[in-house]
């Protein structure tokens, strides 16, 4: 199994979309912000050349269940639903980073590395301490996983033959 960890905020919502949900009325939509339509063009397209698997490390975990954030990939488009979420590591504004990465790792060692073949973490916060090559930033919130060459970063590590252990 191929596992993409997947932040939302400045990786399939973008700085544009930010906001959106204060325009909306009901369910889902007046939770969250929009998804980018070419954010999310891009995320189908690393599905389906990898297989993979969405793990939301994203704060929005913490504001709704996985069935109704299921259900939100599916009416957004996103030809997969998550299958999971991380956990969450108390941390102060300073640590947030340290406590994302945390966050990523308890959940790979709480899963059989046998079934985790290879992952990728993706978000617009800075991990590269802390997960190495197994990370792709998108450090322009109004570009996120569009930007050029993310795509084919993530595609390269879920896809490569060789998956570095994770680093702790």
């Amino acid at each position: 199994m191929k596992i993409l960890f997947l932040d939302h905020d400045g990786v399939i919502c973008l700085s544009t979309e930010w906001g959106s949900r204060y325009k909306n009325k009901e369910g889902l939509d007046s939770v969250f912000d929009r998804f980018n339509d070419k954010a999310i063009k891009v995320l189908n397209e690393i599905i389906e050349a990898t297989d993979c698997e969405i793990v939301i490390s994203s704060d929005w975990r913490f504001h709704a269940s996985l069935s109704d954030m299921r259900e939100l990939y599916k009416v957004r488009g996103i030809v997969k639903q998550p299958i999971g979420y991380t956990g969450f590591v108390k941390s102060n504004a300073a640590d947030l980073e340290w406590a994302r990465a945390t966050e990523i790792n308890n959940w790979l060692d709480t899963h059989d590395p046998k079934s985790v073949m290879k992952w990728v973490a993706v978000d617009d916060m800075d991990m590269l301490t802390w997960l190495t090559d197994n990370f792709v930033r998108t450090p322009r919130s109004s570009e996120g996983i569009k930007q050029s060459g993310v795509k084919e970063k993530i595609i390269k590590i879920l896809n490569s033959e060789i998956q570095d252990e994770k680093i702790d």
